[in-house]
């Protein structure tokens, strides 16, 4: 595939949401929603401890409760056939790995009553001091086989960059420079907080099981559950037409489904059990701390000659993790000589995950907030100095881009942000008060393909078209965007066409993360279209016979133009602050994003993606901070009380604009991924309008008013 095939009807316009009446009115079932015929609940035990063993289990006075059907632990679990996950082994051990992990469950009749006779097990422990801290000094730093292994346990994510890359003599470019710029950034812990909790409602019947869960892709949950209780994957089935948000984190099925499974096939009733928001905390992911230094030098022209990113990360002891974070800096700017790394420092927490743009959101955070400082020390203008390094080509593979429109991004976003008018001085602009400052940023995202895909595509004597793929919408438009692919595949309006999606009964599909899933899905679609069409004008006269004609295209490998070319989504993010000049009271006023998406499926949705993600970033950079304990090894802040993320009264003006320039490799739809790349990039262009608007350099996340205020 060279080109873009145009059928132009409905890609394009902004179509609402074909899901939308079920949302606003109640309609859409959501997993914990199911109907269930005498359904009993779960409520889980968990750790009090963050490293030891568990040496007794009392659970008496909760057997004794009137309506508990059953008390679980490692003593009386099922045998598990993953016994080497420590995430998904549930209860196969004595072992504790971290602080919050499940030793047992409380089965009963409601909900209420599981919950008391938890409070009434009785658990001892054998403790070991636990080691959460992250530091950069520490004498147990490895480095990962990858700098993207998402995880155990296989599918597609698995897979990732090499750790460390190398290309020229970077000490020796980095001490020839004229001006050079040696900094240390670092980011908390973050954690997904999805609206809708984690969920598992499970039914077995016959030997086969039935699961409703929360998940971003069920193909890939079928085959986790089903390899770690021992299944054939045909016996299960798991079922999530609409999803409450994710963020990454329902894409691994996390231990909440495994126990939930174990829990219904001893009482022999259907379970339901959903995680409580400070649960979540501990058993469902996060976004890893980071320490990152980044190093850059510029000759007299301004253009880089060298680049060093080198990054020390968290992960768990029990199960390895690591993250691209220092991936980005490959790519995005041109210098003949560059370095990444990544270490991780192994501790007694809870399993890390993937979490929205997992790497590029710290790593550019880091990356662009040291491009700032370089410009400033070299004397241009933030815009001016990206543009003077932009790339011609991928800087270390050589790849040509599939497609990159940044400099278009970076000129018309200043033009719409007004950019020509800002005096570069810090502390210039006041209003009252108010200390005023403007920043700016880039953004990168990769829009890969992942195999995995089958598509397929039935059509009726009555001229309907049903399609069926076992795609996931995680609330972000993947019902309505794959409906406007497939009327434009097919030709036809969308009225003509019913999708069917969120069930392994469907065809499998790859999971939504990455910023894959339309790019992914969207070229089955549009091949098994293609063949259905060639199908009736040959047999058919180009009608319908009348018992309907079905057609099916599996997409088993990935984007075989991946290995020609490099394929990214970009964007660039301008902010506008104002800071208390006695209180260090902090606003965000205004934020723009101008971004490359290749053609935009929905505006509609498109747009509420871009500026969702954009918000997200301003959370990161102002709100979001996981605090850990360091004598129990737990996050102490785990609710919306404590655990601050933006709410509406925070965000002013927020724009999210884009190009409209089709890519011609990524997929038949000219699309990119969009769902990630508008919130890398956010967190540093408020950071530079905050050094622009005080003269102070937080390099250290959040900004928070004691930072400011010296």
């Amino acid at each position: 595939m060279s080109h873009v095939t145009a059928r132009p009807h409905a890609i394009g316009l902004p179509m609402d949401r074909v899901d939308g009446a079920q949302k606003v009115t109640g309609t859409a079932t959501y997993a914990y929603e199911w109907p269930l015929d005498q359904p009993v609940y779960l409520y889980p035990l968990q750790s009090t401890i963050a490293s030891g063993r568990v040496t007794g289990v009392d659970s008496a006075l909760a057997e004794a409760e009137p309506g508990v059907l059953a008390v679980l632990s490692h003593l009386n679990a099922p045998t598990l056939t993953r016994p080497d996950d420590p995430e998904l082994a549930v209860l196969q051990s004595a072992e504790v790995a971290w602080r919050g992990q499940f030793i047992g469950a409380v089965v009963a009749e409601s909900l209420e009553t599981a919950r008391r006779a938890a409070g009434l097990v009785r658990v001892d422990y054998e403790s070991r001091p636990p080691d959460v801290v992250l530091r950069a000094d520490r004498d147990d730093l490895c480095s990962p086989v990858h700098a993207a292994a998402f995880g155990t346990g296989g599918g597609e994510l698995q897979d990732g960059s090499p750790a460390d890359s190398l290309l020229g003599d970077v000490d020796t470019a980095l001490a020839a420079s004229p001006t050079m710029v040696d900094t240390t950034y670092s980011t908390p812990m973050y954690h997904n907080n999805p609206m809708e909790p984690h969920t598992a409602v499970v039914t077995w019947l016959n030997g086969e099981l039935l699961v409703r869960c929360s998940t971003q892709g069920v193909s890939m949950s079928q085959a986790l559950i089903s390899g770690v209780l021992g299944l054939e994957p045909g016996r299960v089935r798991v079922v999530s037409p609409h999803v409450g948000g994710a963020f990454g984190s329902k894409v691994y099925p996390h231990a909440y489904a495994v126990l939930a499974a174990m829990a219904a096939r001893i009482v022999r009733r259907p379970v339901k059990f959903t995680l409580t928001r400070q649960q979540m905390f501990a058993l469902v992911g996060y976004r890893p701390a980071s320490i990152q230094r980044i190093r850059l030098g510029a000759g007299r022209d301004g253009r880089l000659t060298a680049l060093a990113h080198d990054v020390i990360e968290q992960t768990a002891k029990a199960k390895g993790y690591a993250e691209q974070v220092a991936v980005c800096s490959r790519m995005m700017y041109a210098a003949p000589h560059r370095r990444t790394t990544h270490r991780l420092a192994p501790l007694d927490i809870p399993v890390p995950t993937i979490m929205r743009a997992p790497g590029e959101a710290q790593g550019m955070y880091a990356l662009e907030s040291a491009m700032d400082e370089m410009a400033i020390a070299c004397g241009l203008d933030p815009v001016e100095f990206r543009l003077r390094n932009e790339p011609e080509v991928h800087p270390e593979s050589g790849l040509p881009f599939s497609s990159r429109h940044l400099t278009d991004c970076l000129r018309e976003g200043a033009r719409r942000a007004g950019w020509e008018h800002r005096d570069p001085a810090p502390r210039a602009h006041r209003a009252g008060r108010w200390l005023v400052g403007t920043g700016m940023a880039v953004s990168t995202y990769p829009s890969p393909r992942f195999p995995g895909n089958t598509a397929t595509i039935r059509v009726g004597p009555d001229g309907r078209y049903t399609v069926r793929i076992a795609a996931a919408d995680l609330g972000t438009g993947t019902w309505t965007a794959l409906t406007q692919i497939a009327a434009d595949a097919l030709s036809v309006p969308v009225g003509q066409v019913e999708m069917r999606i969120g069930d392994t009964a469907l065809p499998a599909a790859s999971v939504a993360g990455f910023s894959a899933g339309i790019n992914s899905w969207g070229t089955a679609i549009w091949e098994a279209a293609d063949r259905l069409r060639a199908r009736l004008r040959a047999e058919h006269g180009g009608i319908a016979p009348p018992e309907g004609l079905e057609v099916s295209a599996e997409m088993a490998g990935g984007n075989p133009e991946a290995e020609r070319y490099a394929m990214h989504s970009f964007g660039a993010q301008f902010a506008e602050v104002r800071v208390d000049e006695d209180t260090g009271e902090l606003r965000v006023t205004r934020l723009l994003g101008m971004f490359d998406v290749g053609r935009v499926i929905n505006p509609k949705t498109a747009r509420s993606q871009l500026i969702g993600g954009m918000t997200q970033g301003m959370s990161m950079a102002l709100y979001e901070h996981s605090v850990l304990d360091p004598r129990f090894g737990h996050v102490v802040n785990h609710d919306f009380a404590q655990y601050h993320i933006a709410s509406h009264a925070d965000v002013h003006a927020i724009e999210a604009h884009w190009l409209d320039e089709p890519d011609p490799h990524t997929n038949p739809m000219g699309a990119k991924g969009l769902g990630e790349v508008g919130i890398v990039g956010t967190a540093a262009a408020i950071g530079n309008a905050v050094h622009h608007a005080t003269g102070v350099r937080v390099r250290e996340l959040p900004i928070t008013l004691d930072k400011l205020v010296s």
